[in-house]
Formats: structure tokens, C-alpha cells, sequence
């Protein structure tokens, strides 16, 4: 069958078409045997899927308007608005009374209506294909009749339980949806797994994963276990041929003590002219996961790995990430290796990048390297062997470092990371901040100016690339950062067009301040989500021109992705057909990668909050000395800074009758003149703590 789908659209393009139905183009177009049917069938399957064709109520098609946009739609928490991304990453306004039946998750089409603020407007059509088939909630009676209650408020907030015979009231549930919303059926869900008591941590991890329309950490489709028996558990001779031999180097991987998959490894040498000489090698996955295999597709619908925790659900199968891909110490690993020189200034003076083999000479941990450059002699004495590499290490890091602090990147946002200690039963017994030391600095650092030569290249030869991009943030976020810092009583002139080495400057003031971890929160909230983008825009964070990421192809798939231009391109092969071809891949590989992006840390989140809830909840009745982080009509957001974890202090458990004045930020007391403002230091206690509704709630306590 020599049908395209150009040919499709320019026959329902033409003035004398008709609509038909699929047996009406099966005639149309000539086609009649059952292969070809089954060909034609899924061309227009997906023609109709990216909205470029519609189907009416009588099931003919027709070319879908100028007007008409296919994306997946996305609801707020309180589901008072929706967007819809398109494949391209544009964003249309929906608002719930446009939105049809549609739910959160579906792909769906959207007629453009108008715009509001700059974004365009639409409602919705059709819900071309529903996203969500799996649930997890909780069950509750009504009126005898046994209901589910999503965990997720995006959802619809209830549906009705089809033979109610799997579990009780009140425990966690998966379910499967058997009737959409619709005019004419009720929502309709069978209960697939019964989990148990919302309070079991071991629920936790399941309600996360289905949750998020996560996969099993073990499960992969049988085409991709298929294909990876065919892959060699070892590198091979034929495997060498045309790479640059570095087995001979003293090239280490540093990572934490948990990590399982090695995609980096990294030498330092410091050349007589004072120069260094900065090796970063990456496992060369995509020798491995060939474009448009089983493999490659899978990996491009999971995007990225997803860090639970303890449990990793990895975008490829631990015999690729733990296995053939992974840079362990002592054996011989396929990589593609960035070579840069690099002087005392910061400045690359020369890089090349090419096909490489390596040796991991060590697996080094964070912990290990801290320590040698804390001066710890057992550390020192374990790796006297590589002194000298350590060394240029850590100065290299001190010069990239200040480079990219003079051009105003920002360099200490520590993201609010904590570690949990479990107790035998699971149970969280404490909690405790991680602090990052020079060797993660050291790697992040490495990375960093290798993600932005390979991104330099590309953006110097105007070919296509998928860029990691991160625009300013809009100027009305901006002003609520100033106010917040305002009420802490820091008082800082933002310009028009703000430069990050501000916020960078900003944070060296706070250093030891009790709420610094929550003005760097809410400097990550004021500015834009970096994304994944065909179309270069630069960095703001990092106040780099051109940004990539390179360094993570086992885990991340616009790594693979652009490891798979640099090899056309440094063969020769990126021209003409190859160009057109990355130009038409790229922006849905792109949107898909961010979308997939954000799944991943909403998952990860999500349990994060899990175990912080239930670490306090084991805590009822017991007072916590607070900062308060938010003030609001309602209450205060409090924080207790040792263990980051958060909730409300309700503006009924306070001594009197307050009044929020939105102008300065505060709740004043309408009687005793006591007010309540960002930063205030607070002892409470703690009232309860609610997995279901994500929620901590104190009451304050008086000295």
C-alpha cells in the first residue's frame, strides 16, 4: 500500500470530497485487501488522534479546521481551569463549563474561541482518546451504595462502585474505570486491588504509582524483553572499531552510595601550561537502543526514569541501565567522550567529542570524596592513588564555578532534599536535611559546561537539536517574590528585565537565615519550569546562551536524542533528509520529554509528602517550634525547618478574631492588635495529619 498520510489529507482537502465513513474510504482510495485495510485503518487512527482529521456523529470524516487543535488536557487542583498542550507545547485555556465530559489526562480536541491574557481560549469537541484507565482512592458508602473517591483532585470527585464486593469503607483502593463521564451513563469504576489501610506505608508506593499512570518498576511489553536478548551482556571486539581507546586513563564515576545505573564518568589532568584538560565520558546507550526499535519506543513514552525512593522505575531495562550501559568500575563500557581544554579563567579554549571506550578505574561515592577533601586520612590513604586527579578536580570546580558566578548564574538553591530513616515497620522515625558537599558540586559542575558545549555547537551551526531551555519569569511573579521578601523585612530593587545573579546575590544575604530553604522555594515557584525545546531561547538559571542535557542517557530520552544528532553530525550524515526528519520529530519529542518530566517529579513529590505526613502523624499532640511561610485569609502555612515539613495553622485555633490585610501580607487581631506576618517564629502543635487530603494541620501553643 503506497498511501500517505499526505495523500490522505490533500483527498479530504478537495472541493468535491464528501464525507464518508472508514468503508466509504476504504472505496475511495482503493484499498481492499486486509493487510492494507489494517494499514489504512491506522493511518487514519493516527491522523485523527493528532486532530489533523474528525469524525462526526455518524462516523464520517472530514479535514479538521484552522480553528480545531488536538492536545492533552490537564485540570488545577481545585479544577477550576484546564489547559490543553498541544504537540507543539502551546497552551489553551479551558475553563470546566468548556471542558465537556472530558477528564484530566485525555487527549481531546479543542476549537479556538478567543483568547484571554495573550493565551488562546477553546472548548472542547471531542475526547479523542481518555488517558486515564487505572485509579487509586478511597471507598466510602452513600445512601447503602458503595462509591470511590480519587486521591487525585484533578479527577472527577466521586464515581459509583460496579458490584461492590471488593473491600470496605475507607481503604485504599486501585480501581479500573468501566463507564467515562458522559450524558448518558453514570461514572463507573470496578475495584481491581484492595491496598488497605490508607495509613499503611506500605500502601504508599502503589497509591503513587497508579496515581500517576506509572509502570510496575519491573514490567516492560514483551517486544522490548524480546529485543534485549539479542543485546551482548558484554562489549565486543567488532564493537571497538573506529572509537578512541581511554581504558589507559585514570577516569572514575563519582555518585551517591544508592546509585545502581553509571552514566558518567569523569578525568581531570592539569597540563604544564596551567590548563586543564576535563574528560567527560557518557555511556553511549544509543550504540544499544537503535531509533524506532521496541526499545526506543518505550523509552520515549516513559521519557525519563523515576526515582521513588528506594525503588527506581527505569526508562530502560536494568540490563541496558544496571548492565551494559552502566560505567561500573573494571569493565569495558561503550561511550561517547567530551575532551575539552580549559583555562584558569573558565574559558574552553578546545573540545572535541568522539566515540570512546572506557575502564572505570573506581566507583567513587560523594560521601568518600567529601571526606578526602575534608582532610580525613583514611580517605586520603584509599585514594592516594589518585591524589593528583582529585586535586585538579576540585580546582577545575573552583573555576567553573566562579565563571559561571561572574556571568550571574545561580549557584545555591539546594532544593529542599531530605533524607528518611525508617523504623522495621516501614514507619518514617526521623528525618533529616541533605546537604550537598564539593564532590556533587565537583560532577554538577562537569556536567554543566559539558551540556553547554554540545548545546553550543548545534546553536552555532543552526542545525535542529532539542535544547533544555529556561525562560525569565514573568514580571507579576516576580512582585509577589519582592513582597514576600519585603514582609522577612529584606529589601531588594528587582529591574525590569531581571538577571539571576540578583536572586544569586539575594540568597548569599539569607545564607543561615531560619526560612532561606523557603525563599529559595519560592524562587524556583516565581520562575518558569525548564522544558525541552527544539527552539533554543537560553537558560536563565544557569545564564547560559545555549543549554542541553547530554549527561544522562540511561535515564533521560532527549539525552538519547541528542546523542543520536551528535553522532550524524559528527559522521557527516546531518543534511537534507536527515534535517527535514529531526525538524518534524523533534518539537513532539520535545513536548512528550517535559510532560514526562513533570509526571516523574509530581510522582516523586507526592511520596515525598506521603512519608513527611507520616512521620508527624506519629507525632499527634506534640509542639514544634515553626517559621511561618504563608499568611492567608484562612491561616498560616507553617514549616518546622529541621524536617521541612509543612501544614496549616487554621485561623479558628487562634486567640482571637484576625483580619487578613492583603496589602501588607498579615492577619491582625481584632482585639489584642497581635499580628501575624511572613518569617514569625511560632511554637504548635500538632492537631492531625491526613494522607487522603495531603494535609497537616497544627494549632499555635503559648509560651
Amino acid at each position: 500500500m503506497n498511501i500517505s498520510r499526505e495523500d490522505i489529507i490533500k483527498t479530504l482537502k478537495r472541493k468535491e470530497y464528501e464525507p464518508t465513513t472508514l468503508r466509504g474510504l476504504y472505496r475511495l482510495f482503493g484499498v481492499s485487501s486486509k493487510t492494507e485495510r489494517k494499514k489504512f485503518k491506522a493511518l487514519i487512527a493516527e491522523l485523527e488522534k493528532e486532530g489533523k482529521i474528525l469524525r462526526d456523529a455518524d462516523h464520517r470524516y472530514f479535514l479538521a479546521g484552522k480553528d480545531i487543535e488536538a492536545g492533552t488536557i490537564s485540570f488545577s487542583r481545585r479544577k477550576h481551569v484546564a489547559f490543553v498542550t498541544t504537540d507543539n507545547g502551546d497552551e489553551i485555556l479551558v475553563y470546566p463549563e468548556d471542558a465537556g465530559f472530558a477528564m484530566h489526562g485525555d487527549r481531546v480536541l479543542v476549537r479556538i474561541t478567543g483568547s484571554k491574557r495573550g493565551m488562546k481560549q477553546g472548548k472542547v469537541v471531542k475526547v479523542i482518546e481518555r488517558g486515564i484507565k487505572k485509579m487509586v482512592g478511597t471507598l466510602f458508602l452513600h445512601h447503602y451504595q458503595m462509591f470511590f473517591e480519587p486521591d487525585d483532585p484533578r479527577l472527577p470527585d466521586f464515581f459509583k462502585v460496579l458490584d461492590p464486593q471488593e473491600g470496605k469503607e475507607g481503604e485504599k483502593v486501585i480501581v479500573e474505570i468501566v463507564h467515562y463521564p458522559s450524558p448518558r451513563t453514570t461514572p463507573m469504576v470496578k475495584v481491581l486491588q484492595v491496598l488497605g489501610d490508607p495509613n499503611d506505608p506500605a500502601v504508599d508506593l502503589p497509591t503513587v504509582i497508579i496515581k500517576h499512570g506509572l509502570p510496575q518498576p519491573e514490567e516492560f511489553p514483551d517486544d522490548v524483553l524480546k529485543e534485549i536478548e539479542t543485546i551482548p551482556l558484554q562489549v565486543r571486539e567488532e564493537d571497538l572499531e573506529g572509537r578512541e581507546d581511554f581504558r589507559n586513563k585514570i577516569i572514575v564515576t563519582i555518585d551517591g552510595e544508592d546509585a545502581k545505573d553509571f552514566d558518567d564518568a569523569v578525568e581531570v589532568t592539569k597540563t604544564d601550561r596551567g590548563t586543564y584538560i576535563l574528560g567527560v565520558h557518557i555511556a553511549d546507550v544509543s550504540h544499544y537502543v537503535k531509533e524506532g526499535s521496541p526499545l526506543d519506543r518505550e523509552a520515549f513514552n516513559r521519557g525519563t526514569s523515576v526515582y521513588l525512593l528506594d525503588t527506581v522505575i527505569p526508562m530502560l531495562p536494568k540490563k541496558l541501565s544496571n548492565g551494559i550501559c552502566s560505567l561500573v568500575e573494571g569493565e569495558d563500557r561503550l561511550t561517547l567522550s567530551l575532551i575539552a581544554e580549559i583555562d584558569a579563567s573558565g574559558r574552553t579554549l578546545n573540545h572535541r567529542i568522539v566515540r570512546g571506550v572506557i575502564k572505570s578505574r573506581k566507583r567513587l561515592t560523594y560521601t568518600e570524596v567529601n571526606a578526602y577533601l575534608e582532610d580525613d586520612i583514611d580517605a586520603r590513604e584509599r585514594l592516594s592513588f589518585m591524589a593528583r586527579e582529585i586535586e585538579a578536580m576540585h580546582e577545575l570546580y573552583r573555576i567553573l564555578r566562579n565563571h559561571r558566578k561572574e556571568r550571574g548564574s545561580i549557584l545555591d538553591i539546594e532544593g529542599g532534599e531530605v533524607r528518611f530513616i525508617f523504623d522495621s515497620n516501614g514507619r518514617v522515625k526521623d528525618i533529616q536535611p541533605v546537604r550537598r558537599g564539593d564532590a556533587e558540586r565537583i560532577i554538577e559542575e562537569f556536567m554543566i559546561r559539558a551540556n553547554e558545549i554540545v548545546a553550543g555547537i548545534f546553536d552555532a551551526i543552526d542545525a535542529p537539536f532539542i535544547y533544555r531551555i529556561h525562560e525569565a519569569p514573568d514580571p507579576e511573579t516576580v512582585f509577589n517574590l519582592r513582597q514576600y521578601l519585603d514582609a522577612l523585612g529584606f529589601s531588594y530593587k528587582f529591574p525590569k528585565s531581571l538577571h539571576p545573579g540578583i536572586l544569586q546575590n539575594m540568597l548569599e544575604e539569607l545564607r543561615g537565615h531560619p526560612l532561606r530553604s523557603s525563599v529559595e522555594r519560592l524562587i524556583v515557584r516565581s520562575m518558569k519550569r525548564a522544558l525541552y525545546s527544539p527552539v533554543n531561547v537560553g537558560h536563565f538559571g544557569l545564564a547560559s546562551f545555549s543549554y542541553t542535557h547530554f549527561t544522562s542517557p540511561i535515564r533521560r530520552y532527549p539525552d538519547l536524542v541528542v546523542h543520536r544528532l551528535l553522532k550524524e553530525y559528527l559522521d557527516g550524515r546531518l543534511s537534507g533528509e536527515r534535517i527535514k526528519h529531526w525538524e518534524e520529530k523533534l518539537p513532539a519529542i520535545a513536548t512528550h520529554s517535559s510532560k514526562m518530566e513533570r509526571r516523574a517529579n509530581e510522582a516523586e513529590w507526592d511520596l515525598t509528602d506521603l512519608k513527611k505526613i507520616d512521620y508527624i502523624s506519629q507525632h499527634i499532640g506534640e509542639v514544634f517550634k515553626v517559621y511561618v511561610t504563608g499568611v492567608t485569609r484562612f491561616g498560616l502555612f507553617v514549616e518546622i525547618p529541621d524536617k521541612m515539613v509543612s501544614g496549616l495553622v487554621h485561623v479558628s485555633t487562634l486567640d482571637d478574631h484576625f483580619h487578613y490585610d492583603d496589602q501588607k501580607n498579615i492577619l491582625l487581631g481584632e482585639n489584642t492588635g497581635k499580628v501575624y506576618r511572613i518569617g514569625d517564629e511560632l511554637k504548635v502543635r500538632v492537631v492531625s495529619a491526613d494522607k487522603a487530603r495531603m494535609e497537616v494541620n497544627f494549632e499555635p501553643v503559648e509560651d
